[in-house]
């Protein structure tokens, strides 16, 4: 099969980072440049919405074009594989992959030829799991480098209070280029560096921030040093205003230690301001990567015909209705940036309100490599509304589903539907749930789910959202296939 003209293909790829943090996405209080060059140049979508407000949920939806009813993936320690990584391998694609996956297991190819894995920034290495303890190419340097990795058992050691009163927040303290954050950038830009530019490249790079902790060096957190951060969103009548499972989600966050946060619900405004100062510091940290390895690639040649893309997996509540980090179906968890850029290739400068889905990035690279959607995909493809503005949206619902893991232990299932207007949220095993108007009230501060004035709108979005999701379990794999049409050139 003749590769020529094929375009190079670029997936960068945070963890946890919300969609309000990129400053020319609206984000004032960000320095972003190099992500505001993408935006500026390319096609941002204003509410990409994941299927799923967990790691592995999201990332298997992206590598499979499934929800996680499609794919069977709901935890983070379900085990999965990509398909279409496989199908660019056979087209002529090097595939490569360097940083976080969140494959399970760690170190699995997933189709691709070659992967640097690095995993969590703090995954500590349990004595008693020392005999399968995976190692990652971070694990590995550190250990050359006769540093301690840090985790959640060596910061503060000699002060468990220290520990308790940070909330996850912990100012680099080691070497800057050992930062996961710097050693991804500087990792990815010497293997593009090193390479030679031969066959069309797919090319996947993890961050693993900015999930916690929330680790900036000094530096990157000294630009942010009087920046006033976006207040907390609070629910209107308190946690009691809202589900059971929301509440027993709190209690774990605040017992179960997760990702070093001993999280605590009377967090002040202060330190919610402090926490989220360190967030954005990370992200700006993400973003001079971006820049270096644009700059690589550019110099290598790959930019002349590429299709760059990045996004993240899912985002992080910080502090927002009294909840860290994910496994809710607000706005600010479940929306995540979604910015295309390309050189030669169709794609309109513009920003877009459409509601679109992260996994609907993999029918999107697969028609750009000239290949065939498969028929079995929930996803569909961007390029409609990337080659042309005046094209219908792609969706005007999305989706997001959450299964019980060890964190999220309060529900069975939780499904969520959001149109324009109205987000439904419903627990498997709760006759409560919630129910937003996001044009009055687009902070989700207000649950409709008991207002009387809304039973009826309530129970019509509830039985579409049950058909919706029988419909989707019954027809997975079924759905005709679709011709490809060439490789997409300028």
């Amino acid at each position: 099969m003749s590769t020529a003209g094929l375009p190079n293909i670029i997936l960068i790829m945070t963890d946890q980072q919300r969609a309000d943090t990129i400053a020319a996405m609206g984000a004032h209080w960000m320095q972003t440049p190099h992500l505001d060059r993408l935006v500026q140049e390319g096609t941002a979508f204003e509410h990409c919405v994941v299927t799923s407000p967990v790691c592995v949920g999201a990332r298997a939806g992206l590598f499979t074009g499934k929800y996680p009813h499609g794919c069977q993936v709901f935890s983070n320690f379900q085990p999965w594989q990509p398909t279409w990584v496989s199908s660019l391998a056979n087209a002529g694609y090097h595939c490569m992959s360097i940083g976080k996956m969140h494959i399970n297991p760690y170190d699995a190819l997933g189709g691709f030829h070659q992967r640097l894995p690095m995993e969590n920034k703090d995954r500590p290495l349990f004595l008693e799991e020392r005999d399968r303890a995976f190692y990652d190419e971070w694990d590995k340097a550190l250990r050359a480098r006769k540093l301690e990795k840090p985790t959640r058992y060596t910061r503060f050691r000699d002060d468990p209070e220290g520990f308790q009163r940070a909330l996850g927040v912990f100012p680099w303290a080691l070497d800057d280029d050992m930062h996961p954050d710097h050693f991804i950038g500087d990792t990815a830009c010497w293997w593009i560096g090193d390479r030679k530019n031969t066959d069309p490249l797919f090319l996947q790079i993890g961050f693993p921030g900015p999930h916690p902790p929330y680790d900036p060096t000094p530096e990157a957190l000294a630009r942010y040093e009087g920046v006033a951060m976006p207040p907390a969103l609070e629910s209107v009548g308190g946690p009691e205003s809202l589900p059971a499972a929301q509440q027993r989600l709190r209690e774990n966050m605040c017992r179960m230690e997760i990702d070093s946060i001993a999280w605590r619900t009377d967090a002040t405004p202060a330190e919610i301001d402090n926490l989220r100062r360190h967030y954005a510091a990370n992200v700006t940290m993400i973003d001079e990567q971006v820049g270096r390895i644009m700059a690589a690639l550019d110099a290598r040649g790959y930019l002349d015909n590429a299709l760059v893309i990045f996004t993240s997996d899912h985002a992080d509540a910080l502090g927002d209705y009294g909840h860290i980090q994910k496994w809710t179906m607000y706005d600010t968890v479940v929306q995540v940036p979604l910015v295309v850029w390309s050189r030669n290739l169709p794609v309109r400068q513009q920003k877009l309100p459409d509601l679109v889905q992260l996994f609907d990035v993999a029918p999107t690279i697969l028609e750009a490599a000239g290949l065939p959607v498969p028929p079995d995909f929930e996803a569909r493809s961007l390029w409609p509304r990337l080659k042309d503005d005046k094209a219908a949206p792609v969706r005007d619902v999305v989706y997001s589903e959450l299964a019980r893991d060890h964190i999220q232990t309060g529900s069975e299932f939780i499904i969520m539907r959001r149109c324009t207007q109205w987000k439904l949220v419903m627990y498997l095993d709760d006759d409560f749930g919630e129910l937003y108007d996001l044009t009055a009230d687009p902070g989700e501060t207000r649950n409709l789910w008991d207002d009387d004035a809304h039973r009826t709108l309530r129970e019509r979005l509830q039985r579409e959202t049950m058909t919706w999701y029988l419909r989707g379990t019954l027809q997975a794999g079924r759905k005709p296939g679709r011709k490809p049409q060439g490789a997409l050139r300028a």
